[in-house]
């Protein structure tokens, strides 16, 4: 239970990452009267939606977790979601002249509009662009601080063109927000690390060029994986698309059923050094190239937290509501960590939250309470059957809404609720058009006349 402060207290805080999780967090703070600096390596904002084409340098298997680039987004990547959910509550995506107005836009489409919110809400001027954050660490723990008076010390490198400059400053409290889309999460293959051909991670897939006349072994069902495959069969001799599962719904059924070029398989049980690649069910082809779509794991290689925060088969705990580690909160905070949500208006509600605490207005519960909530999670996810790695992924939209009431953010509208579930079911049925073709127009005309649109939009326009 959240409890009303009145003492209101200014901090000087630090956000690590200009994504969308990132410059929410930041507006939310400087709104709360915190002062901020946000510090991004790139050269601009929008963390994975900065597309990046230049990959040809990278590690084709993401093993250094300093990664030269962060983006893992392909040039043809377009939004899963319609527009009309992905804005954030107060500031709607709207269609802009000039720019691609579909419902489904590209993925330069979100990075204007991000564009958009960070020169509405004037955060350039608190953005440290071409900054790599090296260190942070807290400067005063064990030294008898309390968890709310810890101070952060953070260590960077700003790349100013012909030289790097080195920079270390104090702060009272630090945003995580570097996103969890960057360090390559790989399988385990008998043979792997001796098969001599061609092997990478979508990570640093850009486009099916490269592919042409190959036979090229696809592993992983997640959509990336599906996706990928369906540029690739167009190119490509061959396309072998191998999973763990081996069920494959009405839509993916479809597309393979047009290409006489595009195969599924269960998964890989061995590669070998000749270019074979073995399925678990006997079957045998000579590839190409293996590409991996076997998802990210979580990384935070700059973070110091002496132990008390840690990545474990790829659950970052102990997390208190997936945001703060109890020992180190509210001074430190990890936002867009949950997967599977309505991504932007779930981090606004963690950035209010988060600027809340710091400023006093509420108050997290005490440690061993807040120890207690995340050990009966693990509890109930262990019942459940659900494997550790899959510890932050959250499903339906009752969490966001839960998670909401910390600081009385609005409950998801059902508009918004009943398009994003449209858009999954005709996905499933239509995996090549649902992006261009739907049936939901009026729940969309319901959602344009909603107040969000109707008097938000046209204050933004």
């Amino acid at each position: 239970m959240m409890v009303s402060e009145t003492r209101v207290e200014s901090k000087m805080v630090c956000v690590i990452g200009a994504g969308p999780s990132g410059l929410v967090a930041a507006r939310e703070l400087v709104r709360e009267g915190h002062k901020v600096v946000v510090l991004e390596q790139n050269r601009d904002i929008g963390g994975q939606w900065l597309y990046d084409p230049n990959v040809q340098h990278e590690d084709p298997l993401g093993a250094n977790p300093w990664l030269k680039v962060h983006s893992s987004i392909y040039h043809s990547l377009r939004l899963m979601s319609p527009r009309e959910v992905m804005g954030f509550t107060d500031f709607p995506f709207l269609v802009k002249k000039g720019r691609d107005p579909r419902r489904f836009p590209g993925h330069r489409e979100l990075l204007l509009y991000l564009k958009d919110f960070a020169q509405w809400f004037n955060l350039g001027d608190i953005i440290k662009f071409n900054t790599k954050v090296h260190y942070v660490g807290p400067f005063n723990y064990g030294a008898g601080a309390s968890r709310e008076d810890l101070k952060w010390l953070v260590r960077s490198k700003e790349n100013k063109g012909d030289h790097e400059e080195e920079l270390e400053q104090l702060f009272d409290a630090v945003v995580v927000a570097t996103g969890h889309y960057s360090n390559p999460r790989l399988p385990s293959i008998q043979g792997m690390d001796t098969w001599r051909r061609k092997q990478m991670h979508s990570h640093i897939y850009r486009s099916p060029h490269p592919f042409r006349g190959e036979i090229v072994v696809v592993i992983g069902n997640s959509f990336s994986g599906q996706e990928i495959s369906l540029e690739l069969v167009k190119v490509a001799k061959e396309v072998h698309l191998s999973s763990k599962i081996v069920d494959i719904y009405e839509g993916l059924s479809k597309v393979i059923s047009k290409h006489d070029n595009f195969h599924f398989h269960p998964q890989i049980d061995t590669l070998q050094e000749d270019g074979s690649v073995i399925f678990t069910d006997g079957s045998k082809i000579i590839a190409d190239t293996i590409l991996y779509c076997t998802g990210y794991n979580y990384s935070f290689p700059f973070l110091d937290t002496k132990g008390i925060v840690v990545v474990d088969d790829n659950r970052v705990g102990p997390l208190y509501e997936h945001t703060f580690p109890p020992a180190l909160a509210p001074s430190l905070s990890l936002v867009g960590i949950p997967k599977r949500i309505l991504g932007l208006p779930f981090f606004e509600s963690q950035g209010k939250w988060i600027a809340q605490l710091l400023s006093g207005k509420k108050v997290l519960p005490s440690y061993e309470e807040m120890m207690k909530s995340i050990e009966e999670f693990y509890h109930s996810n262990e019942v459940a059957g659900i494997p550790k790695r899959h510890t932050h992924e959250i499903q339906g939209f009752e969490y966001c809404d839960k998670y909401g009431e910390n600081v009385g953010f609005p409950k998801l509208e059902e508009w918004r609720k009943e398009l994003c579930v449209s858009a999954v079911i005709n996905l499933f049925v239509n995996l090549e058009t649902y992006r261009d073709s739907w049936d939901d127009d009026d729940k969309v005309q319901e959602a344009l006349r909603s107040p969000y649109f109707t008097q938000l939009g046209v204050e933004l326009e």
